[in-house]
């Protein structure tokens, strides 16, 4: 098995196992996707699969300045041409649904504090339009808030839909709303979504259960970050509340499960020696995919030895547009411009040259 071989995800036969991962690059106008977004998705087609930006699927759910929603016909219009895009570029593209939760700050939200499972604050600060501030604590949400999260969930599924993806990816990763419930760290609730793994669990099985019936579950795949660290996450024991949730998503069908390595060179804390994407593989039956720092051998290796079926570059894909090719031809990498990753315009967003372009001497 190597990374050009073809792979079949649930519906979509993939030319290869190379996945372009979900990377947030501030580019949106407001909360509504642009053309140049279109432009650059579609310089990445040849990609087996792309999982869009995290994309908000509530007015409430945004946390961070010119990310895009799917939650307003004028979103999924503009969604629309991307799909459109890639695929007459030949791609496939899924889109990744996100609510931030604590993730956020009243400035989104007319005064407002964000909402969470449970009022604790996490460490740092936060990028809004006026700058980095605090974090602020956040509002608990109530018991009976909850069904309306999950139609959100639903809702922007069929929405993504209805702008022309391939499919969905449920965020319940990095430490935003889902990944929030599922970890002691940041859900201290007393209700059924709270205390043991498998009410902790909940939020994110109904929203992927509403979202699989809503859109089939061959259109779904799920995003998982055990023992992640990012938004000031933690568990009391996320090996145990890892292995149930995985286990859990195997009655789904689902297209995929996606795992973020906190390093795929060693262990992540917590996880008893076994790296994140171990300890998935070893609990969840279908398609998995695994993110996290790899390069072409390493990918290779992960294939190779079975611990994963599908590997999901995010860096490599900013400045290099044709990675599947340059993987191909064993060629050189251009390196991203972290000046550059987050906001503005064309430059160092659709401006990286294919090989190509290289080869004639001219600029993407």
């Amino acid at each position: 098995m190597n990374l050009l071989e073809p792979v079949q995800l649930g519906e979509l036969t993939l030319p290869n196992r190379i996945v372009m991962a979900p990377m947030t690059r501030s580019r949106a106008y407001g909360t509504v996707p642009t053309p140049l977004m279109a432009e650059y998705y579609a310089q990445r087609a040849s990609a087996g699969l792309i999982i869009t930006e995290a994309t908000q699927v509530s007015a409430g759910a945004q946390g961070y300045p010119d990310t895009p929603g799917i939650h307003t016909q004028q979103q999924i219009d503009a969604w629309r041409a991307v799909t459109g895009a890639v695929h007459t570029a030949g791609g496939r593209i899924f889109i990744q649904l996100w609510h931030v939760g604590r993730i956020s700050h009243s400035a989104y939200h007319g005064g407002q504090p964000p909402v969470a499972p449970s009022a604790i604050r996490p460490a740092g600060k936060i990028y809004t339009h006026g700058g980095l501030v605090d974090f602020e604590t956040p509002r608990a949400l109530e018991t009976h808030e909850l069904p309306g999260i999950i139609e959100d969930f639903r809702q922007a599924a069929k929405n993504a839909v209805e702008a022309g993806f391939d499919g969905v990816e449920i965020h319940g990763a990095n430490g935003y709303l889902l990944n929030q419930f599922l970890e002691t760290g940041t859900n201290q609730r007393t209700d059924e979504y709270g205390v043991s793994v498998e009410n902790r669990a909940r939020l994110l099985l109904q929203v992927t259960q509403a979202i699989t019936e809503a859109i089939g579950a061959q259109r779904v795949g799920v995003r998982l970050s055990p023992g992640g660290t990012f938004g000031d996450m933690s568990d009391a024991d996320p090996a145990e509340t890892y292995r149930h949730t995985a286990a859990a998503l195997n009655s789904f069908g689902l297209a995929y499960l996606h795992v973020v390595e906190g390093s795929q060179d060693g262990p992540a804390g917590g996880l008893n020696g076994q790296s994140p994407t171990a300890l998935v593989r070893a609990a969840y039956q279908g398609t998995l995919i695994t993110a996290g720092g790899y390069d072409l051998n390493s990918a290779t290796r992960a294939l190779e030895s079975g611990q994963a079926d599908l590997v999901a570059f995010a860096r490599a894909y900013i400045a290099n547009p044709d990675l599947a090719e340059r993987f191909k031809e064993n060629a050189p990498l251009l390196e991203p411009d972290p000046t550059t990753m987050y906001g503005g315009n064309a430059e160092g967003y659709t401006t990286y040259p294919t090989l190509q372009q290289q080869a004639a001497g001219t600029h993407g």
